[in-house]
């Protein structure tokens, strides 16, 4: 973990968040255009469509309550493709990370800066989500703007988490496993879509471990103008998500390119 520390202040990583900003910025046109589209036509379709028939939700309307379920569901499938595809993509096909070591930068450098880029493109991605939402009348007040620090924490412990599986995949393949037995269950049950007060209390109490459902308990009040409660326990246990993978994923990465 210290090294980690060192390597955060020490900055290096900027070469690779750089590094990667340029090669996403050749793409950068079809990219910003789903992360506008999708959460458009699925803020349309659900909200508009699936809420007339639903009504009101934990006293808002459901467009509402599902733009920031929504919001959240974004920063975590942006950053979680981005730390396992592309990242493995870096390390195990074009292998840039083996190169990257033959320069000044450490291992430590380089999951710092792809935490960091990955990150970046989850705030953006929330950014889009929350404009978007705003145009349709599911954001109430200027308290919405917090919104973009969480995000951005979310993206940091999603990533942080998916490095761990790129760690040890030895093919995309692999990939199908995390996003089949953990992300999708916890989109599911993590109150994007519905509240979990009608779920069996078990699922309620393994939703209230995940990090999805600490990132929605903030944002949904606050894009309905509400100040959230238990703030410190939600910022705490996302940036526990965010730290501890963060250092075994460095861990593992070591092991892995210094064979």
């Amino acid at each position: 973990m210290m090294a980690m520390m060192q390597a955060l202040l020490a900055l290096r990583w900027l070469a690779v968040w750089r590094r990667n900003a340029r090669v996403w910025g050749k793409l950068a046109g079809p990219a910003m255009l789903g992360n506008i589209g999708e959460p458009l036509l699925y803020l349309l379709a659900l909200g508009f469509g699936l809420g007339a028939l639903v009504g009101e939700i934990e006293g808002m309307d459901y467009i509402a309550f599902l733009a920031s379920g929504f919001v959240c569901a974004s920063v975590m499938n942006t950053a979680s493709f981005e730390s396992v595809y592309s990242a493995y993509t870096r390390m195990a096909v074009q292998e840039t990370w083996t190169a990257m070591l033959y320069t000044p930068l450490s291992v430590a450098d380089i999951l710092i800066g792809e935490v960091a880029w990955a990150a970046s493109k989850a705030l953006l991605s929330a950014f889009f989500v929350l404009i978007v939402a705003a145009f349709l009348g599911a954001v109430d007040g200027w308290l919405a703007l917090w919104v973009l620090p969480v995000a951005l924490l979310t993206g940091v412990a999603f990533s942080a988490m998916a490095l761990v599986i790129t760690a040890v995949s030895r093919s995309y393949d692999f990939f199908l496993y995390y996003f089949t037995l953990l992300l999708t269950p916890m989109l599911l049950f993590s109150g994007v879509f519905f509240p979990l007060d009608d779920m069996p209390a078990m699922v309620s109490q393994i939703a209230a471990i995940l990090p999805l459902w600490h990132a929605i308990e903030l944002v949904r009040p606050l894009m309905t103008g509400q100040v959230p409660t238990l703030i410190p326990l939600h910022l705490l246990v996302l940036s526990l998500y965010a730290l501890l993978p963060l250092w075994l994923a460095g861990r593992l990465v070591s092991r892995r390119l210094h064979r």
